[in-house]
């Protein structure tokens, strides 16, 4: 995985191939097992450490990167805004060049985008995002790491993103058609994702075949769907719009009914916290939804994605199926 450019970042799944996405999730897999089911120690991150810079609280990323490196044999260091305020009290440049002398990565997770892309043009360790306003693509490995394991296979399975055009759907529209997955997204008209995005993944579903689908019909978009996922409607820095969003998304609550358009054997992801009016409890708590061992694996694939980047790491387990 390394081969290909030492020291490699992951700010987009936009700029990872097909046969390089399946690898991290392959990676990721193969250290579940070894390390959960089979009870190995793996210290592979033996004497590295990760920088962790949180401008945004998380109990999912903060939790898996820190018991993920840890477990790996690493050290996890927490940076919150009061020990690191990115541009204010120092520059992107200066810290990214500070931190590439003290430690071997860094997770950032902020506000905007354009910070991880200043931190990575300066720093000489790889930089990852643990979510920007424009994509969050540890969720997203996690998401396709559950679903290859609930269904054995990801190649033809069909995605309904019901809700906010935001930086989780926009991770599933760089990645999706990479592993063969047909997209159907619902949006209220003015949350839709990004012109550019949208236009990304058109080519993308043109060039790996598979289906996008843009409405704004709940309904419409989980019609013969295996897979109903929504997300948070009011994300965090958007209180002042909680009211006007609400309403905008009235009618987008994932229920039974909804997946009465599913397939018979559809599942529910959510990457969490959930609100009672994005999903209802009879969803939520159902068999049919995998919203916990979708947690779960934002830890086994962060630490996929680590172990890739980091080290010459080749998998043990026989290759997954895609």
């Amino acid at each position: 995985f390394r081969h290909s450019q030492n020291s490699r970042s992951c700010l987009t799944l936009k700029d990872f191939s097909s046969d390089e996405i399946k690898r991290l999730l392959w990676v990721s897999g193969d250290l579940k097992h070894r390390i959960k089911h089979e009870k190995q120690y793996l210290p592979l991150l033996q004497g590295k450490s990760v920088a962790m810079i949180f401008e945004k609280r998380s109990t999912r990323t903060r939790m898996s990167t820190e018991t993920g490196f840890a477990l790996l044999g690493g050290h996890p260091c927490f940076l919150t805004s009061q020990d690191i305020h990115l541009g204010v009290n120092e520059s992107c440049t200066d810290t990214a060049r500070v931190l590439s002398g003290l430690c071997d990565i860094v997770l950032a997770r902020v506000y905007s985008h354009s910070t991880l892309e200043e931190l990575e043009k300066e720093a000489s360790i790889p930089i990852i995002n643990g979510l920007s306003d424009l994509y969050h693509p540890i969720q997203i490995l996690a998401d396709f790491l559950t679903l290859q394991e609930r269904y054995g296979s990801l190649t033809g399975l069909t995605v309904s993103w019901i809700g906010d055009g935001n930086n989780v759907l926009h991770s599933f529209m760089m990645t999706a058609a990479k592993l063969g997955v047909h997209l159907r997204i619902a949006t209220p008209k003015g949350y839709e994702p990004e012109q550019s995005i949208i236009h990304e993944a058109q080519k993308l579903s043109k060039q790996h075949g598979t289906q996008l689908v843009l409405t704004s019909d709940p309904m419409e978009a989980a019609h013969g769907s295996n897979v109903l996922v929504t997300d948070t409607w009011v994300s965090m820095g958007q209180e002042d719009e909680k009211k006007k969003r609400l309403k905008d998304f009235r009618g987008y609550q994932i229920t039974m009914q909804t997946g009465s358009m599913a397939k018979p054997d559809w599942t529910f992801l959510h990457c969490l916290p959930r609100k009672m009016e994005e999903v209802d409890d009879h969803v939520f708590y159902s068999s049919r939804s995998l919203v916990f061992p979708e947690a779960e694996n934002r830890k086994w694939t962060i630490m996929g994605l680590m172990v890739s980047v980091l080290t010459d790491y080749a998998p043990q387990t026989p290759l997954m199926k895609f």
